[in-house]
């Protein structure tokens, strides 16, 4: 993924992609800081974490402007969000994370709500960056209380 990133970075700067130069820059960063923070380097559950939560930021972002009658800055929170989940795995709709609920719990044999964190933290290790974790845990929440 890093590669990647590097190599499309260096291609946006020889065409002349300003906007996209700067998202692959702010991608970077957050990588960095990310390994700062974890004293060493990251793996690539590691960058999707990252990433996602860039996206997260940016749509909160999004409705701040939206609300505030900012439509332009709305717009360039947009496109950034574009560029980054090019780099992110395709999203799951709700039909698949239904699934992929039902099925995790099966595996880890969850019976109530006491076992909502072994339930999630399975969900996050199989499927990181492919849904909206928030979305998730209110639908495992219902799964489990019935």
């Amino acid at each position: 993924m890093r590669t990647r990133i590097s190599s499309d970075l260096k291609a946006a700067m020889k065409a002349g992609e300003k906007d996209k130069v700067a998202v692959l820059r702010l991608i970077n960063a957050a990588i960095q800081s990310a390994e700062i923070e974890a004293k060493g380097a990251i793996d690539e559950a590691g960058i999707l974490a990252v990433m996602t939560k860039m996206v997260k930021q940016r749509r909160d972002s999004i409705q701040q402007y939206t609300d505030g009658g900012r439509p332009d800055l709305a717009g360039k929170e947009q496109a950034e969000i574009t560029i980054i989940e090019q780099y992110l795995p395709t999203q799951m709709d709700e039909a698949a994370v239904a699934a992929a609920i039902t099925a995790v719990i099966a595996e880890t044999g969850a019976a109530g709500p006491k076992d909502m964190g072994k339930v999630m933290g399975a969900l996050k290790a199989k499927y990181a960056g492919q849904m909206d974790f928030q979305k998730a845990s209110a639908a495992v929440k219902a799964a489990l209380t019935g």
